[in-house]
């Protein structure tokens, strides 16, 4: 495109003289200065347009030193000052005598003792597979089933196993964990979460009196686990923190029989080709090849009995469902695995008695319940038993909880306080609470 310009001269016709410009470069060079509020005269803003059009020194090619056999290079080293003509010395690195922490440098992989020749994929807290509960199910080599086993969630049924006035207390545990806690009217996950799980947990520790195996119950924080196993020609684990999990002194009874683990063998497992099953973990040459459920032995509560995640504002760590179930399948399948090699030994064979745990995820308002029964410790190969995977999703505890009410038109859409409370929801969190004591 050109730039008509027009010179008055004595003739009758006008001198057109069309002088191309590069209008596409100052085109975005206007836009961007408009943007940061540049002058658009013609004025560089050095301090919104060095980034685009200055330029920096030119790079510094390094000169190859040749080294001639039998020849010697004379180096200005006795001097030490530079001599021109005489080539630059080459020093042996210079070794600590002591151990400084902040000048410290580790080996290389390839000299660390727990270095290995074959890959390990590793997932962690912090990992969010592409394929969700898909590729969560093929790594553990397990069979999903739609909604919680039943003889389960009739535990809450009983009104002889529910809570005193159990709805009205439910209420008042959400309006402490999002009014009454903070004086901020938008109180940030990180805080409410936590202190809702908690009130709702000691909601369900009153019912000691009726059941006094609850007692012999207790929370763990910050507590990690690690666990090893191969499936096909890879090498997986499942390692590092893991949310807050309740032990117990006596494990969870098997969720389903041993006829319905031997149907498992005709179940064929999901697959998702073209995509890897390794896709988004980590991939690490050193590794080391232990289970450890993060417990000493002999600790008084050794079995697991539920994990809990809680969803936090950091945007690193912060899940979608998809993502968030997938890594509450994993953590329960590691916790489960770590357990079962400490019991059985790590010879891959179908468990007599199945290890199950349970798992529940919320991010305070949305809950996630997931039961795993681990049938099998041999997860090389696609046939054979599976273990089992029962989950409900995105259950919600209630649907608004503001402290201003929202008006929209001069019409109040959502009124000031809680509304919306779903009591089936706390009735799941309750039956799984109940689970191995009733």
């Amino acid at each position: 495109m050109f730039k008509v310009v027009l010179h008055g001269v004595r003739s009758n016709e006008p001198m057109l003289l069309a002088v191309q410009k590069g209008n596409a470069a100052r085109s975005a060079f206007l836009n961007y200065s408009h943007r940061r509020r540049c002058d658009v005269g013609g004025r560089r803003f050095f301090s919104a347009t060095w980034s685009l059009f200055g330029r920096g020194p030119p790079s510094r090619k390094e000169k190859k030193t040749v080294d001639i056999p039998g020849l010697e290079r004379v180096t200005y080293a006795d001097r030490m000052h530079f001599v021109p003509g005489l080539a630059k010395p080459i020093f042996p690195e210079w070794q600590r005598d002591w151990h400084d922490p902040h000048h410290y440098r580790g080996p290389d992989n390839e000299e660390m003792k727990l270095h290995k020749e074959n890959p390990c994929y590793v997932f962690n807290q912090r990992t969010k597979i592409l394929e969700g509960v898909r590729q969560a199910l093929w790594l553990t080599k397990s069979k999903l089933i739609q909604g919680l086993p039943e003889h389960i969630l009739s535990l809450a049924e009983d009104p002889a196993n529910q809570i005193e006035d159990q709805d009205e207390r439910v209420q008042q545990a959400i309006r402490h964990s999002r009014f009454w806690d903070t004086t901020a009217l938008r109180p940030k996950r990180d805080r409410f979460c936590p202190v809702l799980l908690r009130d709702l947990l000691h909601l369900c520790g009153t019912l000691q009196v009726k059941h006094t195996s609850l007692s012999k119950r207790i929370l763990a924080e910050n507590y990690r686990v690690a666990a090893l196993w191969n499936r096909e020609s890879d090498i997986f684990q499942v390692r590092g923190l893991n949310g807050m999990l309740l032990n117990s002194m006596t494990p969870l009874p098997a969720v389903a029989q041993s006829g319905e683990v031997l149907a498992t063998e005709n179940h064929t497992l999901e697959t998702f080709y073209p995509i890897s099953p390794t896709i988004d973990l980590q991939c690490t040459y050193v590794y080391d090849q232990k289970n450890d459920t993060g417990f000493r032995d002999g600790y008084p509560y050794p079995h697991t009995h539920t994990l809990f995640f809680t969803e936090t504002e950091d945007s690193a760590a912060k899940f979608k469902p998809e993502q968030l179930r997938a890594k509450m399948i994993m953590f329960a399948f590691g916790n489960a695995l770590a357990r079962a090699k400490s019991l059985y030994g790590e010879h891959p064979q179908v468990l007599e008695h199945p290890v199950v745990v349970q798992s529940i995820a919320t991010d305070g308002r949305l809950f996630q319940f997931i039961v795993l029964q681990l049938n099998t410790t041999d997860l090389g190969p696609d046939t054979g038993v599976k273990n089992l995977v029962w989950m409900d999703q995105d259950q919600l505890l209630y649907d608004y909880a503001k402290c201003r009410p929202l008006i929209k038109k001069k019409v109040v859409t959502v009124p000031a306080g809680l509304s919306g409370y779903q009591p089936e929801t706390f009735k799941k969190f309750l039956a799984l609470h109940l689970h191995g004591a009733v």
